[in-house]
């Protein structure tokens, strides 16, 4: 996997497909690797003609770990978050959005089709607010706008996401306890078939895992307020995914932000948690490209 400077950073990333193909910037959630982006995706999209790169965030996988900004205290600035007070973080999601486009500056890429997914949805949906001259498209996907009253995490969604492996320092243990998350978080309708899913976090563990990163990338969507006045100023054409099942950012979260974004098309799949399952590979790419494609047509470029 090649890397590049980004922002002052080290960002590790792939890119598939043809060269000449319109770009689709993919990026993803919280703690999760560019191969988080299943293959059968991203080749869903390649098959259409699509110039798919696929990045590491930073404090994710080989990407730059900005360890400077030490470990932060989550309990204290989930306190701190009730009661209001102000929270502090090494950087932001907004940080975080222009490592998108500095890559794309490394890549030659003026204006790219912007994908995101739950963490890399407010990303994405940054980016097309702050850099709209760089953006062909928006899709969000399993994301929110971060509006204060919407519903959160079920109990055992919010378990999962703040439980610890037996032995963190043993990788099988560390392997067997993502599982599980994954297998909580994952809709019931479409579940991903136990061998594919251990193959799939056993990949991520071994690639590296960063839990002081997460911790970090943790702090960056909590001390980056909401989206909603952003998103009420987004004009490039707009996709929103959500699932029905979805146990972690539960369907209002991406209705709201369907319903801030003047135009935006909500695509609801019945059964989708917060995960990408196989059987739902050809279904997400297919939409996704669809609406590329769609977005460049005269009536989308005058919306």
């Amino acid at each position: 996997m090649p890397f590049t400077e980004a922002n002052g950073i080290k960002l590790a990333y792939d890119v598939q497909g043809d060269p000449d193909g319109e770009p689709v910037l993919l990026i993803a959630g919280l703690g999760l690797q560019s191969i988080s982006w299943p293959e059968a995706f991203c080749k869903g999209l390649t098959d259409q003609g699509f110039r798919v790169i696929r990045f590491d965030n930073r404090d994710c996988g080989r990407s730059s770990k900005m360890e400077h900004f030490g470990k932060p205290n989550l309990q204290a600035a989930f306190f701190k978050s009730l009661f209001h007070m102000p929270l502090f973080s090494g950087y932001t999601l907004y940080d975080m959005a222009k490592d998108g486009i500095c890559l794309l500056d490394a890549l030659g890429i003026r204006k790219a089709h912007i994908v995101g997914a739950s963490m890399g949805g407010m990303i994405a949906q940054i980016i097309a607010g702050r850099y709209p001259e760089r953006v062909l498209s928006l899709t969000s996907i399993m994301s929110t706008s971060g509006r204060p009253g919407l519903p959160g995490p079920t109990m055992a969604a919010s378990h999962a996401m703040f439980s610890r492996p037996q032995n963190p320092r043993d990788i099988n243990s560390v392997i067997d306890h993502n599982v599980q998350l994954f297998r909580v978080l994952g809709g019931s309708r479409y579940p991903v078939p136990e061998a594919e899913l251990r193959r799939r976090v056993t990949e991520s563990v071994r690639r590296g895992v960063c839990v002081s990163g997460t911790a970090r990338q943790i702090m960056a969507v909590a001390s980056s307020g909401d989206q909603v006045a952003l998103l009420r100023t987004v004009k490039v054409p707009t996709l929103v995914i959500h699932g029905t099942d979805d146990p972690l950012v539960p369907l209002a979260c991406g209705r709201d932000v369907a319903l801030l974004v003047r135009g935006a098309d909500l695509k609801v799949i019945e059964g989708m948690g917060h995960d990408f399952p196989p059987a739902l590979d050809a279904t997400l790419s297919g939409m996704i490209a669809a609406h590329c494609k769609a977005s460049q047509e005269p009536e989308a470029r005058r919306a």
